[in-house]
């Protein structure tokens, strides 16, 4: 009967865990800049969890010069940097979207952790080579992971790390 009733329990915690999540598919079409890009019947789309400097000056890169020491051109070397990774990463590919508790932000964007065609997520890849940063100001999924990822690539010298 225990037994029975954790089975069932943990059933029910792994169904609520899934309810949120959109599982979409669909070509990439179209890259903005490194953390918004557009895919085929579905629109743009914001990666969930990571935030890429602006190509043009922004309130954001006070942010990043307060919190990081960053200034303004390495902001937008980095800026070009992440749009050409994934202008050769995602452009023209067949891609698969999953959401996470908000679907949309403001802008009527679709959150999401992209993978590629091998597996990979794009959200990962650019924090592992230092063209982005976690985005603080919400939780989400992989947020511990990202952080741990952000502060290895901070360690390593990637990216928006470098000298």
């Amino acid at each position: 009967m225990i037994k029975t009733c954790a089975s069932l329990l943990f059933f029910l915690l792994l169904i609520t865990t899934h309810l949120h999540a959109i599982e979409l598919k669909g070509r990439v079409t179209w890259i903005y800049d490194g953390d918004t890009l557009k895919v085929e019947n579905i629109g743009k789309v914001r990666l969930i969890g990571i935030d890429t400097p602006e190509y043009k000056a922004s309130k954001r890169d006070n942010y990043y010069h307060k919190n990081f020491a960053i200034n303004a051109d390495k902001l937008r070397t980095i800026s070009r940097q992440s749009k050409t990774f994934n202008i050769k990463n995602a452009k023209g590919k067949r891609v698969r979207l999953v959401t996470g508790k908000q679907e949309r932000d403001k802008h009527g964007r679709l959150l999401a952790y992209l993978y590629l065609p091998n597996g990979e997520m794009l959200n990962r890849l650019l924090l592992k080579k230092g063209l982005a940063t976690v985005f603080r100001r919400y939780d989400f999924r992989y947020k511990k992971e990202f952080l741990k990822l952000e502060q290895k690539a901070r360690q390593k010298k990637r990216g928006l790390w470098s000298q």
